[in-house]
C-alpha cells in the first residue's frame, strides 16, 4: 500500500496492529517525549496521541520505531526504490536481468513530482501557538519542530528541480521569537538550504522558505536522505511514495507540499538572527544556544484531518537510528561507485554518528611493498572526509578488506579489534587541526570548530590483544579503577579534568609519562581517560558514546612513548584518550523526575501502553 497522507498511514497501522491510540489527555511538554523514548526502547508501535493538551491536532510518534515497520510502511515501494539505486551503479543490470529489472522505468516516472494549483493542506490557517508545542528535555529551550520538512529553492533557477528539502531543526517558541511571528531555523554546515540562502543574499533577493510537517512518510524520509547536491529530494519522495509528489507552485514564492498536514511559509532575513536552542540532541547532550535565522511567519496552513508527527532525539539509539539503517539500505551501495576502492563505510550511530566512522577499504596499487603499510587508503580517507556529511567525521578508523573479507563492518567490536592488532601508533596516526566538526559536538573549541584523526591499518598482526590484566597493574597516583572494555581497550578512572594554558593536562602527561616503553600497560594498545571506568567499559555501547563524543583528537589524545618527526605524530607504546568531561562541553541528557513519576503511575494504571512503559 502506497500513502498519500499521513492520515492514510496512521490508519493502515492501526488496522494492522502496528500503532496504538491513547485517548488520555496528554501533556507536549516532556509527557509525550517520555511516553515515546519507553515506547521505542521496548520496541513498542506507534502512538497516537488523540487528546493533546493546549492543542486541537493529535500528534502520532515512533512511526519509524523499529525496521521492521518502518520496512512495512514502504512494503509496496521499497525494492523497487532499491532496483532503481541498482541501475544507477550500472545501468547494464536492466539488459543482462530485464525481469528483475522491468519495473524500474515506471519507478522512475513515478519520481517527478506534480504540479498543482491546490491542495488539502491549504483547507485551514491557524497560528504558531495553535500548533502541538513538543518539549522533549526539561533544558530545552522552548518548543520545537523534531520531524519538519524545510523546502527552499534556487533563486537562480527557481523550481522544483532544483529545490532542497532537509530535515532542519525548528524553534516554535521560547527565547526572544515575537509570538506567532517568529521561529528560529537551525541548519548545520554542508547542507543545501545554505547553498541557497547564500545566492538569496548575493542576488538581493528575500529568502523564502516553507515548513512541511506530515504528509506521506516518503517525504520525511527524503528529508534526511544525503542525496547529490542539485538533486531534488522530490524526486526521491516519489519512488518511495509510489505516486509523484504534488507541489502547489506560485508566482514569485517557493511551492506548497500539497498533501502536507501543515505547512508555515515565511521569509529568512539575513541580517536578523536570534539565540536558537537549547535543544536536547542525537549526541546526548543538549546543543546550547547560538545565534541562527529567524523565520518569519506569513502563513500557516494545516489540512482539515491533520495530525502532527513527532520524535524523540536524545543519546543514541532512539527513532533517528532506524532512519540511519534506511539510509543504509537504500545508499550503502552507492559509496563504492562514488569513492573509487571503497567498500562500505559505517558511521557508528552509538557514537553519535559523526563522531566515529569506520571505512573499508582497499590497497590495490602495492604489490611489490615488502611492508605493507597505509597507501591508497590514506587516499581514501581523505576522499571520505571530502563527501558531504561524511566530512563531519570526527575519528576515521579505515581497513583493508583485502586483510579479512569476510570482516561485517557493522560488527564494531571486530572491526575495532581488526584495526588494534594491526595499527602502528607512531605511523598510522594523521591529524587534521583546527578543520570543522558537527555543529552539535561540543568536545572541539567552538562551534563547528575542531579537529579530525584518521586511523589507518593494514597489513598482519603485529600483536595479540589481552582481555584481562595483573592484579597488580601498576597506576600513577589519581588514576585508578582499570577495567577491560573490549581485547586491548582499557578504561581508567582519572581526576577531575584540569587543562594548563596549552589546553594540555598535566595530569593525563604525567600518567603517559609515567610509564616506559617495556611496561605491562603498554599491553594495551589503547588506553581511555574517563570519568566512570565501570560505567565505560559496562558495554560496547558505553564505550563507544563515551569515548567519542568527550573527545577532540588534537587535544585529548596523548600517548606513552609520544614523539614528533617531521610534524608526524605517534607514540611508540599505548595511543592513551582523555575522554573524560570538561568544563566547555555541553550537559548530557536528564529526564525530569516529576514527569518520569507521572508516566510511571500511567503504566500503572493498566492502560493501552501500560507493558511499553
Amino acid at each position: 500500500m502506497t500513502y498519500r497522507s499521513l492520515r492514510k498511514c496512521v490508519d493502515d497501522l492501526a488496522r494492522q496492529g502496528h500503532l496504538i491510540r491513547i485517548e488520555e489527555e496528554i501533556d507536549a511538554k516532556l509527557e509525550a517525549a517520555e511516553i515515546q523514548r519507553r515506547v521505542y526502547r521496548s520496541g513498542g508501535p506507534a502512538v497516537l496521541f488523540e487528546n493533546v493538551k493546549g492543542s486541537q491536532f493529535p500528534m502520532v510518534s515512533n512511526l519509524f520505531g523499529t525496521i521492521e515497520r518502518a520496512r512495512f510502511i514502504f512494503r509496496d515501494t521499497y525494492e523497487s526504490v532499491r532496483r532503481v539505486i541498482e541501475l544507477k551503479i550500472d545501468p547494464n543490470n536492466f539488459w543482462q536481468q530485464p525481469t528483475r529489472y522491468w519495473k524500474a522505468p515506471l519507478t522512475a516516472l513515478g519520481m517527478l513530482p506534480r504540479r498543482c494549483s491546490s491542495g488539502p493542506v491549504l483547507a485551514n490557517e491557524t497560528t504558531i501557538s495553535e500548533l502541538p508545542h513538543l518539549v522533549s528535555w526539561p533544558d530545552d529551550g522552548g518548543a520545537f519542530i523534531t520531524l519538519p520538512q524545510v523546502y527552499s529553492e534556487d533563486v537562480e533557477q527557481p523550481g522544483l528541480m532544483h529545490s532542497n528539502l532537509g530535515m532542519y531543526r525548528i524553534q516554535l517558541s521560547g527565547n526572544r521569537y515575537e509570538k506567532d511571528r517568529e521561529i528560529g531555523l537551525h541548519y548545520q554546515i554542508h547542507r543545501g538550504i545554505g547553498v541557497h540562502q547564500a545566492k538569496a543574499i548575493q542576488a538581493g533577493k528575500p529568502f523564502k522558505v516553507n515548513i512541511f510537517v506530515g504528509g506521506t512518510p516518503a517525504m520525511t524520509l527524503s528529508a534526511v536522505m544525503p542525496l547529490p547536491e542539485g538533486m531534488s529530494e522530490l524526486t526521491f519522495a516519489g519512488a518511495l511514495a509510489g505516486q509523484r509528489i504534488r507541489m502547489i507552485t506560485r508566482k514569485d514564492r517557493p511551492a506548497i507540499y500539497a498533501d502536507a498536514d501543515f505547512c508555515i511559509s515565511g521569509t529568512v532575513h539575513p541580517e536578523k538572527k536570534l539565540p536558537e536552542g537549547p535543544f536536547g540532541d542525537h549526541l546526548g547532550y543538549y546543543s546550547l544556544a547560538h545565534d541562527f535565522p529567524v523565520l518569519t511567519v506569513d502563513k500557516v496552513y494545516h489540512r482539515r484531518d491533520a495530525i502532527w508527527p513527532f520524535t524523540v532525539v536524545g543519546r543514541p539509539p532512539q527513532e533517528d537510528t532506524v532512519f540511519g539503517r534506511l539510509i543504509h539500505e537504500l545508499t550503502g551501495p552507492i559509496i563504492p561507485t562514488v569513492i573509487p576502492g571503497i567498500h562500505a563505510v559505517h558511521a557508528v550511530d552509538a557514537a553519535g554518528v559523526h563522531p566515529l566512522m569506520l571505512a573499508i577499504g582497499s590497497e590495490r596499487y602495492t604489490p611489490y611493498q615488502d611492508r605493507r603499510e597505509p597507501a591508497e587508503l590514506l587516499t581514501q580517507a581523505n576522499a571520505v572526509l571530502g563527501q558531504g556529511q561524511m566530512s563531519l567525521a570526527k575519528y576515521l578508523m579505515i581497513i583493508a578488506r583485502e586483510d579479512d573479507p569476510d570482516l561485517d563492518i557493522h560488527d564494531i567490536e571486530s572491526f575495532l579489534c581488526h584495526l588494534l592488532k594491526r595499527v602502528d601508533w607512531q605511523r598510522d596516526l594523521h591529524f587534521q587541526t583546527r578543520t570543522t566538526i558537527d555543529t552539535l559536538d561540543y568536545s572541539g573549541s567552538g562551534l563547528n570548530q575542531g579537529s579530525k584523526l584518521v586511523l589507518a591499518a593494514v597489513g598482519p598482526p603485529i600483536r595479540e590483544l589481552p582481555t584481562s590484566f595483573d592484579g597488580d597493574l601498576r597506576l600513577p597516583a589519581d588514576f585508578s579503577e582499570p577495567k577491560v572494555c573490549l581485547p586491548g581497550v582499557l578504561a581508567v578512572r582519572g581526576p577531575a579534568y584540569s587543562a594548563d594554558a596549552s589546553g594540555s593536562d598535566v595530569a593525563v602527561e604525567n600518567f603517559c609519562n609515567g610509564f616506559r616503553d617495556n611496561d605491562a600497560i603498554n599491553r594495551f594498545p589503547l588506553i581511555v581517560i574517563v570519568d566512570e571506568s565501570d560505567f565505560t567499559a559496562r558495554t560496547l555501547s558505553n564505550f563507544l558514546w563515551v569515548v567519542f563524543t568527550r573527545s577532540n583528537p588534537a587535544a585529548d589524545v596523548y600517548g606513552i612513548g609520544a614523539s614528533t618527526h617531521q610534524k608526524h605524530w605517534g607514540c611508540r607504546g599505548s595511543l592513551v584518550i582523555d575522554a573524560r568531561i570538561k568544563p566547555h562541553h555541553a550537559p548530557p541528557l536528564i529526564e525530569d523526575a516529576e514527569v518520569t513519576k507521572r508516566i510511571d503511575a500511567m503504566a500503572a494504571r493498566g492502560g493501552p501502553l501500560a507493558k511499553y512503559l
